[in-house]
């Protein structure tokens, strides 16, 4: 990292170090997928970086709140990240560990070395000076505090940054385990059992057939409509097919076309429960985010009664839940598949550029460029393939503007001497 030391001090007593670092290039907050992708970018165009990771290794989703059967959803293709494929050898889904080990080699190939344990608690731009000042706690050395002083700020802490758990009614009184499902690793240890799901996204889906193939009783809690289609359909996967047709083709009519493939490969999804919403798959992911799910065997098990789709959760006793429809059923332990937020608004001052949720707001000419050097990547909803079209983006416009600063400092001051990060 090429950084200066503005000012140090301490403040006596117990009080945690305090320290101020003006960076050469943008600062870059979070470590994942999104972030990786930037930093590797601005590697080929020459620009220093410095990244800030709250925990303490890269892609903390995938290396330590996702289960051990996890696979890309979608084929490898669409899941690159800029400027590297996946090994050929890869299978077209890779699982969690073909994942993780495809971005560890991502990462020591553009030699990205993130600042671990750096949790950024506020970013602020200063008009004063038109730098944003990120303050960041470091996990280690006493809590110590650091300001980091950029003219460039990218947001890549993600769409996924803290789970979402519901307030349900009664749940203090529940007897059996409750966790979330980035608490979930495998279904072995609920054999026998009977585990209500709350949540039918994809998560929730893949982790009912983990629970029935080691031996538990799942039941599955369905709040709202979910679109399920076939993971692949006429010989090509799903996701592909749709982005072909949408060159051609407006979202309602390849909509249609998807729905009618997927009634006549997997039958009627509302017979066994699951209610499909009035918007089409596509759209109704652009509209709100909800993907849709691709199914990878849970919707066999359904059929068969081996998974049981039930009502909304009403409330919670101390044996088990009561649903919307009156309904009154017995179980051992409770996962809310129920999935993860942005944390953005929590740490970030931006004049508005975020919604309340954590998302950048739909304005012209991007919504992954901000005002005064402010950048956003992986908040696209497009997952990885959106991620990295718009880290290529974000780090072409960071490279222009810092080549500028160059110039202009080399006709100042005579030209300096600076090392990449």
């Amino acid at each position: 990292m090429d950084t200066m030391q503005a000012e140090q001090g301490n403040n006596g007593g117990t009080s945690p170090r305090q320290s101020s670092c003006i960076v050469n290039g943008p600062i870059i907050v979070g470590a994942g997928p999104s972030g990786l992708a930037v930093a590797a970018t601005l590697r080929r165009h020459s620009v220093p970086f410095t990244i800030l990771e709250r925990s303490d290794g890269i892609a903390d989703l995938w290396t330590n709140r996702t289960y051990g059967r996890l696979r890309l959803h979608l084929p490898k293709v669409f899941c690159e990240l800029p400027h590297v494929r996946f090994p050929p050898e890869f299978p077209i889904y890779p699982s969690k560990r073909e994942f993780l080990r495809y971005l560890h080699s991502y990462t020591a190939h553009f030699s990205i070395s993130p600042l671990f344990g750096r949790s950024v608690t506020r970013a602020r731009f200063d008009e004063a000076t038109s730098l944003w000042r990120v303050t960041a706690v470091s996990s280690a050395d006493g809590g110590e505090v650091t300001e980091y002083v950029s003219k460039w700020l990218v947001v890549a802490s993600g769409e996924n940054a803290e789970v979402v758990v519901p307030r349900v009614k009664g749940r203090e009184r529940f007897a059996g385990e409750v966790l979330h499902s980035s608490e979930y690793k495998s279904g072995e240890r609920f054999k026998g059992k009977r585990v209500l799901v709350v949540g039918c996204g994809n998560s929730g889906m893949e982790m009912c057939l983990d629970l029935c193939e080691h031996g538990a009783i799942p039941f599955m809690s369905v709040r709202s409509g979910v679109h399920v289609l076939p993971r692949e359909m006429l010989g090509s996967s799903t996701f592909g097919i749709a982005m072909k047709l949408l060159r051609w083709l407006p979202v309602k009519l390849v909509d249609r076309f998807l729905l009618l493939v997927a009634k006549l490969i997997l039958g009627d999804t509302e017979k066994y429960g699951l209610k499909r919403p009035k918007l089409g798959p596509l759209e109704i992911k652009e509209v709100t985010g909800k993907s849709p799910v691709l199914d990878v065997g849970a919707w066999s098990l359904i059929k068969s009664g081996n998974i049981k789709v039930v009502a909304e959760v009403e409330s919670l006793g101390c044996n088990g839940a009561r649903f919307v429809d009156g309904n009154e059923m017995a179980f051992d332990a409770l996962i809310f598949a129920t999935g993860y937020r942005s944390n953005v608004p929590s740490w970030l001052q931006d004049d508005g550029f975020f919604t309340e949720d954590g998302k950048p707001k739909a304005r012209c000419p991007s919504n992954w460029r901000g005002p005064n050097g402010l950048y956003c990547v992986g908040f696209s909803g497009r997952g990885l393939l959106g991620a990295g079209a718009d880290a290529v983006r974000a780090a072409a416009d960071i490279a222009g503007s810092w080549q500028e600063e160059m110039v202009a400092a080399g006709a100042g001051a005579g030209a300096a001497t600076i090392s990449p990060v």
